[in-house]
């Protein structure tokens, strides 16, 4: 992987990254929960819960905020160099490792270590391991 440092736009990467940290302080401050995804649309699916509004609420402004992007400025290039099985697996692969792991990269990566929980640290870095060892190994190894 390169980086096409004329494209580089650490400013946006860092008011990117500040506004998830805002909506992840906010929606704790204010309802009490984490934001974490996995754990969010697994509560949408349970059998018999209660609290689906705020859950559909915020799933629909996950939805929404890419749309109303597009309204307002034009969609960056992007380049996706998987195929659809290779995206599907990965998926499915990602879904269990946030099943297993109690949690997802938002709820253990941004809530968790924003609140200093051990757990969400162990948990961030064996994720963030094993996504580097199946880089490495998918573009090194196997060339896939």
């Amino acid at each position: 992987m390169t980086i096409d440092w004329n494209a580089f736009t650490p400013f946006r990467a860092l008011a990117g990254g500040g506004l998830i940290g805002l909506a992840a302080s906010l929606f704790v401050v204010l309802n009490g929960r984490i934001a974490g995804i996995s754990g969010i649309v697994g509560g949408l699916l349970q059998a018999g819960a209660v609290d689906h509004s705020w859950r559909v609420s915020f799933i629909a402004g996950m939805l929404l905020a890419p749309v109303s992007y597009l309204l307002l400025l034009s969609a960056p290039h992007m380049e996706i160099g998987a195929n659809i099985p290779t995206l599907a697996i990965a998926g499915f692969l990602v879904g269990m490792g946030a099943r297993y792991g109690s949690g997802c990269t938002s709820g253990h990566g941004v809530c968790g270590l924003s609140r200093l929980s051990v757990r969400s640290g162990m948990a961030t870095v064996v994720f963030m391991a094993t996504g580097f060892m199946t880089v490495y190994a998918t573009r090194h190894l196997l060339r896939i």
